[in-house]
């Protein structure tokens, strides 16, 4: 078994289980790692299962549950030749600490009436070397799920390639009925082609197999461009076949004059105005790279970073029709687009929905992906979040656009009624949603107390809400000098100014 412990930067995905079944009306999980837009249907890959809307947004299908997928998470999503596919996984214990666990893709060729199962692709223990042109190398049997998950989907013509951390990089001729390892550059070669006389093993780790270790070995991202032309990225760079994955170019931060940021590659994407690459470079191990987004606009012989010291994970594009374009970025800080030919980058103001009232204070600043959809001269910029699925409409090109936040969340079971959740909840990377209904415009006040009833914090007090229908407010987890609170259980007394009785409700704190 591999472990991600103390070989990449901190594990990119989150994973939990938090809400019912996701309504109709709202996605199944508000984390949200992906999203894909084919025509009108929007896929999204969360911690709690696939998600599609077949009219924009307006209601959801939920596939949490669901024969096909169970309760597993979405880890990719993808769509060839009329085919959606998705990648599964969950959290496991393994020597004392949770680590990921691939259980294959599904996919559909019916839009999501049906599902095929692909097994999460394993080697049987003797599956020991693997033949590259003249070569038989050496290649690290990977026997089970653990650290074994598809990070990403691609296609060149009728092969499926996936990028599997511990499993390496694997394509399929057969709809994922087998799987062929692919050999990448070893750390300290820069290229490779089926005619090099070779030795080295195809090892992301050392352990009992061996003492070689390569981050070149372990693959996050994937780009094909067309039948023979395919971008990996590793936790080693970027590299680059042009004959279908036969031959690779290896770019990373030490091989070039000008060369990307980081060496850690978390997404690649292909800007069709200039023909560009583009890619989120983050810092793998070498002492001099730095976090950024990289591109090159020469065929990949120099790089230019930008959002430098920024943790990007999502890259789209705007056109324009006359040939220019803007970049959106979604990173772990906030959201970011380009403005005048990338001189300049813009943060993203304050998020607020004013169909429902719902702004910064319940959005996290901490964003996965973003997909810009164009159609009919509107230009729609969907972004995932760790605390929520938006949909921007870009109307004036400077940030000046409307917003919609979509929040999944259990219905009410009456007017006076509240919950709160994630519950419980763990303030070090989340916050908590107070779930409440005005039935009229009404004056709030929230308060958080202690087991002892002692008063721990006011959310808000006589705050004016003057929409009505379902309501949320925030809590951090910190008391009011700005501390932590301890784990525990505490109680929120909710005062509505006249709109029925108070409320109560229970948040459990666990650390």
């Amino acid at each position: 078994m591999l472990s991600l412990q103390g070989l990449t930067p901190a594990q990119q995905f989150s994973y939990t289980y938090k809400l019912e079944n996701g309504a109709s009306q709202a996605q199944g999980s508000n984390e949200v790692e992906k999203i894909l837009i084919v025509k009108d249907t929007i896929w999204l890959a969360t911690s709690k299962g696939l998600s599609k809307s077949e009219d924009y947004g307006q209601t959801w299908i939920n596939y949490y549950r669901h024969e096909s997928f169970g309760e597993e998470g979405i880890s990719a999503i993808a769509y060839h030749n009329g085919t959606i596919w998705a990648a599964t996984w969950h959290l496991e214990d393994a020597a004392g600490s949770s680590v990921p666990f691939g259980t294959g893709l599904r996919y559909s060729r019916d839009g999501g009436k049906t599902w095929v199962t692909v097994e999460q692709p394993v080697d049987d223990p003797g599956d020991s070397s693997v033949t590259y042109g003249i070569n038989t190398l050496r290649a690290l049997p990977v026997t089970v799920g653990h650290n074994n998950f598809v990070y990403d989907i691609a296609f060149t013509g009728n092969t499926v390639w996936i990028a599997c951390f511990a499993g390496g990089l694997r394509k399929s001729d057969d709809m994922g009925k087998t799987w062929k390892r692919v050999v990448l550059p070893p750390d300290y070669l820069d290229s490779i082609k089926p005619s090099d006389q070779l030795n080295f093993s195809l090892q992301p780790v050392a352990g009992k197999f061996g003492s070689e270790s390569y981050l070149n070995h372990r693959v996050f991202s994937l780009l094909a461009l067309d039948d023979s032309t395919i971008y990996v990225g590793t936790a080693g760079g970027i590299n680059k076949s042009v004959d279908g994955g036969l031959s690779w170019t290896k770019f990373n931060h030490t091989n070039q004059s000008k060369p990307i940021s980081g060496d850690f590659i978390l997404e690649l994407a292909h800007n069709r105005a200039d023909n560009s690459i583009w890619a989120a470079t983050w810092r793998a191990e070498g002492s001099s790279e730095y976090y950024g987004l990289s591109v090159s606009f020469d065929g990949e012989k120099n790089w230019e970073t930008y959002l430098v010291d920024h943790k990007v994970l999502g890259i789209d594009f705007k056109y324009y029709n006359n040939g220019s374009y803007d970049v959106f970025a979604a990173t772990e800080d906030g959201l970011f687009r380009s403005d005048d030919r990338l001189n300049n980058w813009i943060a993203a103001p304050r998020i607020y929905d004013s169909n429902t009232g719902v702004g910064t204070n319940y959005i996290t600043r901490r964003f996965r992906c973003v997909n810009v959809y164009q159609k009919n001269n509107n230009t729609d910029v969907w972004i995932g979040s760790l605390d929520g699925l938006i949909k921007y409409n870009d109307a004036d090109n400077n940030w000046g656009g409307n917003w919609k936040v979509f929040i999944a969340s259990q219905k009410l079971e009456s007017d006076n009624s509240t919950y709160a959740f994630p519950n419980p909840f763990s303030p070090d990377n989340e916050i908590v949603r107070i779930k409440y209904n005005l039935t009229k415009p009404a004056e709030v006040t929230i308060r958080i107390f202690d087991f002892g009833m002692n008063l721990v914090k006011t959310l808000i007090q006589n705050a004016p809400r003057n929409l009505q229908g379902d309501q949320f407010e925030v809590w951090n987890g910190r008391d009011e000098a700005g501390n932590f609170v301890p784990n525990g259980v505490y109680f929120y007394r909710i005062d509505k100014g006249g709109d029925g009785e108070p409320l109560f409700g229970k948040i459990m704190v666990l650390r």
